[in-house]
């Protein structure tokens, strides 16, 4: 094996993420990277701590592609197009990009400062369509944003594993999924403004 010169932080996640992508999140490892960098394995110490400094580097690559996917899919738009759009971007990244998506079940700092930001970001995007959209509070902001990433997380994990056999169309099921969100998230619009309309007339 010729050692290959030059290899950057850009290079070693490119081929973790082909080799995730190809054959999933276990199988990459430090040799196998190595292998396909034409490096030694030694020499990725030079840009990452060791295996678990991989899957935090991973991580939170992956968590920036997928703020950049749902930002780009809510531009120009509000309300439920915009989280309708932002739910079809995220099971497109989970799609196309599945060890990249998987990489961010494999942080093994959870407190990294640096990841909790970008999650943080992830969510507010989502908080923000929320908030401004249905007019929500910050607790039901967060019950629906963690909603929201609860149905398609689930229903990416599922479909990456092969677990939707029954012969009716899987994106059809998606939109009906994210129907009957968006019809349960008028309902709690709808609730909301009943309450503080009730609200307004008690203390008048």
């Amino acid at each position: 094996m010729s050692p290959r010169h030059g290899v950057k932080l850009q290079d070693i996640l490119k081929a973790a993420e082909d080799i995730a992508n190809e054959r999933g999140m276990g199988d990459v490892t430090l040799t196998t990277l190595a292998q396909k960098l034409h490096i030694r394995p030694p020499s990725l110490y030079n840009h990452v701590d060791g295996l678990n400094g991989l899957r935090q580097v991973l991580a939170l690559h992956s968590l920036e592609k997928l703020e950049e996917a749902l930002k780009s899919a809510a531009v120009g738009r509000a309300g439920e197009e915009a989280l309708t759009a932002m739910g079809r971007a995220y099971m497109q990244y989970a799609r196309e990009r599945p060890g990249l998506y998987e990489a961010m079940l494999y942080a093994t700092d959870r407190n990294d400062t640096e990841l909790r930001h970008a999650a943080d970001r992830v969510a507010e995007l989502v908080i923000t369509v929320l908030s401004s959209g249905y007019g929500f509070n910050e607790a039901d902001c967060i019950h629906a944003a963690r909603g929201f990433r609860s149905l398609l997380h689930g229903f990416a994990s599922l479909e990456q594993k092969g677990g939707f056999g029954l012969p009716v169309d899987v994106d059809r099921s998606i939109e009906v999924m994210m129907d009957t969100f968006c019809a349960g998230l008028r309902v709690l619009q709808h609730k909301r403004k009943v309450e503080h309309s009730d609200k307004d007339l008690g203390s008048s």
